[in-house]
């Protein structure tokens, strides 16, 4: 019996001790490979096994002891990871990476917009920072049932993602991607902004519209954009064709254009603003808000003409008649000539 008992105590002094052991290396010690003070980024898709899982640990080296992680992992019933983007810190005990995967704890990233001119170009841009792809974002951003949701139209359906930089998640669906922006947009279109757009005789959608033509005129110097403004309200005031080289080029799709000729005044499109009086359907561009407060504060003047500088600055000539206009277009295209520019 006195052996018995020695055995038994041996055996649960050993129990304790491997359970002390592994309580420490599972849930006290820092069981990665990160260095102190650093962090790694891993993203798990949407659909992850638990076996791709592990491949994942392992080919970023992020756990000490892999074999031992999975074992843990086991005790822990971890059946599935939720997907997403995850940021692992040095201090970090397998307890707590486990529980971090579980739970699906992830950490936000952060995804910038610039101006568009495309709605391709924007799903791009988008699926470049986030899991989906540009395919899926596209079908919801030229989709006229999905935009009726938010009350837009597949026209300037895009423009509901106004350029800045945004905190999302990264396996974010469309769904929760638009609701998001939509927010975003609420936001921006305050009272304040919404009352000077009533002001202009606009809609916010139409002031996003004239934005995007403000914006592609200038992308260069934003300090020109309040007077470029000015000019388009009162070209609208007073009834008379906005004719911006910009739509043009826009209707043409032909975006490599560098100086547009009189036989691109023709082009059949409702984008053709030498054509059709008034805005255009929809935005040529997805504007900074930058761009869009320059029309909200647009500049009050005489202007109704203008054109691009002859000495090439990037700036332009503005005329508050034909005679002073059709000088400065004059120079200008002398300008072009010498530079052996085209088309």
């Amino acid at each position: 019996m006195k052996r018995f008992f020695r055995l038994l105590g041996i055996l649960a002094i050993l129990s304790i001790g491997l359970l002390t052991y592994f309580y420490y290396i599972w849930f006290v010690r820092d069981a990665n490979n990160i260095s102190e003070g650093e962090t790694i980024e891993i993203y798990i898709p949407t659909g992850t096994s638990m076996s791709e899982f592990y491949s994942i640990i392992v080919e970023k080296d992020i756990i000490e002891n892999p074999d031992d992680f999975e074992i843990f992992t086991v005790i822990k019933r971890l059946k599935s990871v939720q997907p997403g983007r995850y940021i692992l810190h040095s201090d970090m005990t397998c307890n707590r990476i486990v529980n971090m995967f579980r739970s699906g704890l992830q950490t936000p990233v952060k995804v910038v917009i610039t101006p568009s001119r495309l709605p391709q170009d924007l799903a791009g841009k988008l699926s470049y920072q986030l899991e989906l792809d540009s395919i899926t974002i596209l079908k919801a951003l030229v989709s006229d049932s999905v935009a009726s949701v938010y009350d837009f139209s597949s026209y300037d359906f895009y423009t509901l993602f106004i350029p800045d930089t945004y905190e999302m998640y990264w396996n974010s669906s469309v769904e929760s991607l638009l609701s998001k922006m939509k927010g975003e947009y609420d936001k921006f279109w305050n009272a304040e902004r919404v009352e000077k757009a009533n002001s202009l005789q606009l809609t916010p959608k139409k002031a996003v519209t004239l934005a995007s033509i403000v914006y592609s005129e200038q992308t260069q110097f934003p300090d020109e954009r309040k007077r470029i403004a000015g000019l388009y309200l009162n070209r609208l005031r007073i009834g008379m064709l906005l004719q911006s080289d910009p739509t043009l080029i826009f209707a043409s799709q032909d975006f490599t254009k560098k100086r547009v000729l009189n036989k691109d005044k023709e082009i059949e499109s409702p984008y053709n603003t030498y054509m059709y009086l008034g805005l255009p359907p929809g935005p040529i561009y997805s504007p900074d808000k930058q761009s869009i407060d320059a029309v909200l504060n647009a500049e009050v003047n005489k202007y109704i003409y203008m054109c691009a500088k002859a000495d090439f600055s990037g700036y332009h000539a503005f005329a508050t008649n034909l005679r002073q206009h059709n000088n400065n277009a004059r120079q200008y295209q002398r300008a072009l000539n010498n530079a052996r520019i085209y088309h």
